[in-house]
């Protein structure tokens, strides 16, 4: 068309000429324009303009075409003139910045003030001329911000139901597909979820963070104009992960999802208030108990059977362990691999299930390592009965909350916390230690620098982060000094102690429904909120301890290395001191004895005692040393 319109023929001896067409080029094949035409909904004349920009690029000859029909002026590129003179079925509206050629930036308009649109030079964007030839890519402007969503596996059949139902209303859908909310507290059966109902409609999955959307107007409007292209070129969904959007962020994902049409899945923790026409929203919960156990004889099916993994001890695994397919998948590929020249497969799944939990509370709390052994602690047979009793208490939650039926009877309550009550010393995060060894659990000391927050709601967030990074692997929560977390709820005189009682309220809510084990340790039984002692299973007092109790500590204090020579334990515990005082003139005492090379005696002591009372400001009497 474009070459007839430079050299038209003549009535008589143009009738023979041979018409020559547009040139082919590589991967030229009429679905990739056809798809274009269809996806973007282009009229025949967008069609043959589309097409002209993109030969330009593809063919010097149609560039010198152009340049002849519009007077040999040099001007190698059509232009909008051009095209409403050489193509045929021309419309104006076209180029109108509200037609399909440039609302999806299919072609771009090198507009200026000095030249009149239609003069203005057209150009393919390059993300579509690589399309018509056969080449597909992922726009480079969008990288950074989307990413494509991986392959999780096959889900569990909780899930299957709810990608059913989101499939069912998108193809009943009339025009614009309603948006699903997927709400919940885990975030990969989200993304699951949304991978596998975009699937079901032939389609990826792409993910946005909610805190990268562009917060300026016109950089969101190139953005959904660029994901619109996009997500029609590639056939694709978006997710937007907003678990933790504040309120502006909620505010940049409801102007965000007004502008796109394509199928989006919005994520978040909680459901959301209205999201336009008709929203879909589903909880989406972790797999069921009995689903969780059904997995791990899935992924365990190649172990060998001599490996002694029981009913037993898959009910212990999913009663302590709350993990996702992906989680689940990859622990069980990770213990098989680890007992594949033998060893015991239930020990190495526990390890490798905390391995893949415990990423997620490294930035929010500090692991402790659990060294000390329920034979190490010293303390009357009232508190070690207690201490034994928790721990059962733990290691029986499946039993007794699952089989048993609890869990129906009832609704709030099945967290299980303690209180560790006793001055500084008295063995409270010895206790802590004992007991996630003796359970093999991850023991994790909360930071209150790092959790309370002056700003109001960031103190609940915090935590909320924290139970929640907690719930897969059900590690014990060490809440060091937590009467500056869980003291007395104040009266409110202003808006900051009507912040801090809600926040209170919240601990109380998360305390019950946590299913891990929440120790409080404090020095001040009394400052705490009588609300959380009434919640609490198990109150333990740390005493001070005895002159019996000290001795002991004293006889257990040094490792079986240190060389000692002379240490009298009747003598040395008539100091009164806490454990804690002890280990620090028993190390301190090391030190001076390394330093003299000899084994650690008895004036070793004598004088990391005087250190150590002179700490504490208190005289080191010759009654108590002699």
């Amino acid at each position: 068309m474009l070459r007839r319109h430079v050299s038209p023929s003549e009535d008589d001896g143009g009738r023979g000429r041979e018409e020559k067409a547009l040139p082919e080029w590589p991967g030229s094949s009429p679905p990739a324009i056809e798809t274009l035409t269809s996806l973007f909904g282009l009229s025949a004349f967008e069609r043959s303009l589309l097409l002209l920009c993109a030969a330009v690029d593809l063919d010097s000859e149609v560039a010198k075409l152009c340049s002849k029909a519009q007077g040999g002026s040099g001007v190698q590129y059509p232009t909008f003139g051009l095209a409403l003179a050489a193509l045929p079925q021309a419309h104006w509206s076209a180029l109108a910045p509200a037609s399909p050629l440039r609302r999806f930036m299919l072609i771009d308009v090198q507009s200026s003030h000095s030249v009149p649109l239609t003069a203005s030079p057209l150009h393919v964007e390059e993300r579509v001329l690589h399309y018509l030839t056969g080449v597909s890519y992922f726009e480079t402007q969008l990288n950074g911000l989307v990413r494509p969503v991986g392959d999780y596996g096959d889900l569990v059949d909780s899930h299957q139901r709810v990608v059913q139902r989101v499939t069912l209303l998108w193809k009943a859908a009339q025009g614009k597909l309603p948006v699903a909310q997927l709400w919940g507290v885990d975030d990969t059966s989200k993304v699951s979820v949304a991978k596998e109902a975009c699937a079901q409609v032939g389609l990826g999955l792409w993910q946005l963070p909610a805190e990268l959307i562009p917060q300026r107007a016109d950089e969101m409007e190139r953005f959904v104009r660029l994901w619109t292209r996009e997500a029609a070129l590639l056939g694709a969904g978006l997710y937007i992960s907003a678990e933790d959007a504040d309120a502006a962020t909620q505010r940049s994902v409801r102007r965000l999802l007004e502008g796109i049409p394509g199928p989006t899945i919005l994520g978040t923790r909680e459901p959301w208030g209205e999201l336009g026409s008709s929203p879909i929203s589903v909880e989406v919960k972790k797999p069921g108990k009995m689903e969780q156990k059904a997995l791990w004889k899935v992924y365990l099916a190649g172990a060998n059977t001599a490996s002694g993994l029981s009913e037993q001890d898959l009910s212990k695994l999913v009663g302590q362990f709350d993990l996702n397919e992906h989680s689940m998948r990859l622990a069980a590929e990770e213990a098989l691999l680890a007992t594949k020249e033998g060893g015991n497969l239930y020990d190495a799944l526990c390890e490798a299930s905390r391995a893949v939990t415990r990423p997620k509370l490294g930035e929010l709390a500090q692991q402790i390592p659990p060294r000390a052994t329920m034979e190490d602690l010293v303390l009357p047979e009232r508190e070690k009965r207690l201490l034994r009793e928790l721990a059962l208490h733990v290691a029986q939650r499946h039993t007794v909350y699952t089989e048993w039926g609890f869990d129906s009877k009832i609704s709030q309550g099945l967290g299980i916390t303690a209180l560790f009550a006793g001055s500084s010393g008295t063995g409270k995060t010895m206790a802590a230690e004992a007991l996630a060894r003796e359970l093999r659990l991850d023991l994790f000391r909360i930071d209150l620098a790092t959790t309370v927050s002056k700003y109001i709601g960031e103190t609940e967030k915090n935590l909320r982060k924290i139970f929640d990074a907690a719930e897969d692997g059900g590690a014990i929560l060490f809440f060091d000094e937590a009467d500056a977390l869980f003291g007395k709820r104040s009266e409110v005189k202003d808006s900051h102690d009507r912040y801090a009682n809600i926040e209170v309220g919240y601990l109380l809510q998360r305390m019950e429904s946590y299913r891990g084990l929440a120790i409080l340790a404090t020095n001040m039984k009394r400052a705490l909120d009588p609300a959380f002692v009434r919640r609490l299973r198990f109150i333990v007092d740390f005493p001070f301890p005895d002159e019996k109790s000290r001795v002991e500590i004293w006889r257990h204090i040094f490792p079986t290395n240190t060389p000692t020579k002379g240490l009298d334990v009747q003598r040395l515990a008539r100091l009164s001191l806490t454990g804690g005082n002890i280990k620090n003139i028993a190390l301190y005492a090391s030190f001076l004895a390394a330093g003299e090379g000899v084994p650690v005696g008895m004036e070793h002591l004598k004088r990391a005692a005087q250190v150590e009372y002179d700490k504490m400001e208190k005289p080191l009497t010759q009654a108590e040393f002699g």
